[in-house]
């Protein structure tokens, strides 16, 4: 891969605060053409350096009242338990995202739901069922909070 030159790290962090800016309002906060933008861009995205792109949505607007995050743990422990557990639950509409953890737990669960009955009944249905797990500690959040900083890892 390529290394990141510092048009492409300002093009990472106004990104990174804002993906649903335009390619012609991106090109011209960092001062290039638009081609030019819209290049590095994809280049960056056929790379690997940019994933994907996400909204933030407001769940409770959805009907997502309560927004919990389950800590769990697995046994036996396999990679394959733990892909399968990853790909059954990503399936879900209840979850928000999934965490693989090293550490006292293996996975760390955000989910959205209803009420506390339907989070009730979904940790119940979804994860307590399941033979590989062990032990659930489920979690109420009260708030959630994304930086709009791209982290720097440069020695400077």
């Amino acid at each position: 891969m390529k290394k990141l030159d510092d048009i492409d790290l300002r093009i990472l962090t106004i990104l990174f605060k804002d993906a649903d800016i335009t390619n012609k309002e991106l090109a011209a906060q960092i001062g290039i053409a638009p081609s030019t933008c819209l290049e590095r861009v994809k280049r960056m995205k056929q790379s690997g350096v940019i994933k994907n792109a996400f909204i933030d949505i407001n769940f409770k607007s959805l009907g997502g009242n309560i927004q919990a995050i389950a800590a769990i743990r697995l046994q036996p422990y396999s990679e394959q338990i733990v892909n399968q557990l990853r790909d059954d639950l990503l399936q879900l509409p209840e979850i928000v995202s999934l965490y693989h953890m090293g550490g006292s737990y293996d996975y760390f669960i955000h989910m959205s739901v209803k009420d506390s009955e339907h989070l009730r009944k979904f940790v119940f249905d979804a994860i307590t069922s399941r033979d590989e797990v062990t032990t659930v500690e489920t979690s109420l959040v009260f708030e959630h909070s994304r930086s709009g900083e791209l982290p720097n890892f440069s020695d400077e």
